[in-house]
């Protein structure tokens, strides 16, 4: 399994349409077979949840992808943050710095929001 699809899988649990369990979903269903994406609030709403349930809410997990892997219990280290930033398409330096942490925050939060809490054909 990819290191995104153990994002999700670790936010999400094996639910295939997550984002349509979602009450108020802000978008409609893209097509039969599609996910419905999610909101930034919602997506963040199902992390937080986990930040409850694992009692881990002193995490920066809305600003840091260290944080949010952790939170997730994923491995955070370099090498795990360099497949994740492959995966994901980074053509930046592969060295760990804050530009890569916070491009690949950003892009794992957009890609939970757009897949609506599926694994896209692509990361899996």
């Amino acid at each position: 399994m990819s290191i995104f699809g153990s994002i999700v899988n670790a936010i999400f649990g094996g639910a295939k349409a997550a984002g349509s369990a979602i009450a108020g979903a802000a978008t409609a269903v893209t097509g039969v077979g599609k996910p419905t994406p999610m909101t930034r609030e919602q997506v963040e709403e199902m992390i937080q949840k986990k930040a409850d349930e694992t009692g881990r809410d002193d995490y920066n997990w809305k600003q840091s992808i260290v944080d949010l892997m952790k939170l997730l219990d994923l491995d955070s280290s370099l090498t795990a943050r360099k497949e994740l930033a492959k995966e994901l398409g980074y053509t930046g330096a592969l060295d760990g710095s804050a530009e890569m942490n916070i491009w690949l925050h950003k892009q794992v939060m957009a890609k939970l929001m757009e897949s609506g809490g599926t694994v896209p054909d692509s990361l899996k």
